[in-house]
């Protein structure tokens, strides 16, 4: 029997027993909603079967044999006897991670600084390693820890407050934050639910097959959109958090594993493949080509750079969601009914709602400006805070519900603040002697080029560790680690091509590596744990793949 709100407020005596007077002057209000009163129900939870009860007419005789034990418990719980409240713990950092980052970061600091570096950058070394512990053991959520390196920055003087804060100036950041905006209205109006439908009606049958759509219609869009957070954010984030939602995978309830976790690390995981297989497909690509130019006098031109990156490309595309379905499977893996399923829920939704045709006109709208964005002079950030502008105009999406928003909020802090202090490791010269040094190193070892570029390849692809952007990366280290390849006999044009695509790749070591980790590690389906673990993983797949399989075809190509 489904039971109405029983609402027990401050009245005159309500129950009474032979024994004991049930008064609740002096309690709050009591709500019990919507519950059952089956009898396993009862059995479990004695005081809703006393409760339930007392609203049957049939069942009055038998309040007063349970009142007494109900009315005792609220008796004294009203006693003035019984001391005041005990106060709610404090909710503080966990300690044992903390100690582990603050000690990271005082033995670092206490360390001499090495020849060649200035003291500032060997400081603010030692706050970024520290702040990254923080963030990979997480005594504090993920906003705060980043919150309290830049405190510490600011308070030992190795960064003035403007350089600490300056990344929340960054557009990226900010077009993250926003991609959670629009996935809010997407899953809002139902228009998430209905792709989310169509899909599933198409290639539902399998996960893998769902996942495989999903891969593969981002890749199609990858030369056409030059940011690959617009693309994930803006469109594949809303959509997938869609499909999980649809497909009963949930963040908080213990169901994350059904679905989301493996299609949210895949589609985050082949975004970095689709990034680096066309020049137009991540923001940073044509600095690649450009420092090329520069260096050794020839540029990688867009069909150059796709015939190169296509058969590697498609191999990886391939393999790593086959290798995370295997490794990282979802809970269901097969649904032959959910087609149907799909479909009758298709018809179930009718035609599109007002919100929903505002929603999709919208989403058209913003994607147009991040494909002709560039004739038009208007850049990614501008054409999401644009198309925000009209959800929030027109309704569909309210103010109070993007700050509602906190995993935006808190990925726009932290990512900014790791942004800040990568920034700043350049520009004290940090990122320069390290390269300086790696060179010296290399082209003292007397190897052959293939054992030299080899090594240059993994110190250059793991580095990223360090690095919030793609495009500072490739800003501080391209031009020094093309040169010393190309001095050790290395082809100049391959090496150029290959460590131009590894600026891609490499994004997918972390949750802040490229413009897609946070927007996709933010949806929480994912531990950080899990995360950094499959993105190592999957990085040496990678390699493997591209300097393999791809070596082979580059080989077939004349490019070395």
């Amino acid at each position: 029997m489904s039971m109405a709100t029983l609402a027990l407020s401050s009245s005159p005596p309500l129950l009474t027993s032979p024994h004991k007077t049930l008064n609740l002057k002096s309690q709050p209000s009591i709500s019990l909603r919507s519950f059952s009163s089956s009898s396993s129900h009862r059995r479990s939870n004695p005081l809703t079967q006393t409760l339930t009860e007392a609203l049957v007419p049939e069942s009055i005789p038998k309040v007063n044999k349970h009142c007494s034990r109900l009315v005792i418990r609220a008796s004294a719980a009203a006693s003035p006897s019984v001391g005041p409240p005990t106060k709610p713990a404090l909710q503080g950092a966990a300690l044992k991670p903390l100690l582990a980052s603050l000690a990271t970061g005082i033995v670092l600091w206490l360390v001499p600084t090495p020849a060649g570096l200035t003291r500032p950058a060997w400081q603010l070394l030692s706050i970024f390693l520290a702040t990254i512990i923080a963030i990979i053991t997480q005594p504090l959520p993920l906003g705060a820890c980043a919150l309290l390196g830049l405190g510490a920055s600011v308070l030992t003087k190795t960064l003035p407050f403007s350089a600490a804060f300056s990344a929340f100036g960054d557009p990226i950041p900010w077009l993250i934050a926003l991609a959670f905006f629009f996935a809010r209205g997407f899953i809002k109006t139902g228009l998430g639910n209905r792709v989310a439908y169509q899909f599933v009606s198409l290639f539902g049958a399998s996960s893998l097959g769902l996942g495989y759509s999903l891969v593969f219609s981002e890749a199609l869009l990858a030369p056409a959109i030059p940011s690959v957070s617009a693309r994930a954010g803006g469109i594949f984030l809303p959509l997938v958090k869609s499909l999980c939602v649809a497909c009963g995978s949930n963040v908080g309830d213990g169901t994350e594993g059904k679905l989301g976790s493996w299609l949210m690390l895949t589609c985050f995981q082949t975004s970095v493949i689709s990034s680096s297989m066309f020049l137009t497909a991540m923001a940073a690509n044509p600095l690649s080509a450009n420092l090329t130019l520069s260096t050794i006098g020839k540029t990688i031109g867009w069909t150059d750079w796709a015939k190169a990156a296509i058969v590697p490309g498609l191999v990886s595309l391939i393999v790593v969601p086959l290798l995370l379905y295997v490794i990282y499977p979802p809970g269901v893996k097969s649904s032959p009914d959910a087609p149907r399923v799909a479909k009758e829920k298709l018809e179930k939704m009718g035609p599109m709602s007002k919100s929903e045709i505002i929603m999709g006109g919208t989403l058209l709208l913003t994607v147009g400006l991040w494909i002709f964005g560039g004739v038009l002079s208007i850049d990614a950030v501008t054409a999401a805070i644009l198309g925000l502008s009209i959800l929030l105009v027109t309704g569909v999406v309210t103010w109070k519900e993007c700050l509602a928003e906190s995993v935006a909020w808190d990925t726009l802090t932290w990512f900014a603040a790791l942004i800040a202090m990568a920034g700043y490791l350049n520009k004290y010269g940090l990122i320069s002697w390290f390269s300086e040094t790696v060179v010296k190193f290399v082209g003292g070892l007397g190897l052959s080029w293939h054992l030299s570029f080899g090594i240059l390849v993994l110190l250059y692809f793991y580095s990223h560790y360090f690095f919030a952007s793609g495009a500072a990366h490739i800003g501080a280290m391209f031009t020094a680690f093309l040169s010393v390849a190309s001095a050790l006999g290395t082809p100049p044009y391959f090496a150029a091509i290959v460590l131009a695509f590894l600026s891609n790749l490499m994004g997918g070591l972390t949750h802040y590596g490229i413009g897609s980790a946070p927007v996709f590690y933010g949806a929480n389906y994912v531990p950080l744990s899990t995360w950094w673990g499959y993105g190592f993983l999957c990085s040496v797949v990678n390699i493997i793949i591209w300097l393999g399989v791809g070596g082979v075809w580059w080989k077939v190509i004349g490019l070395w």
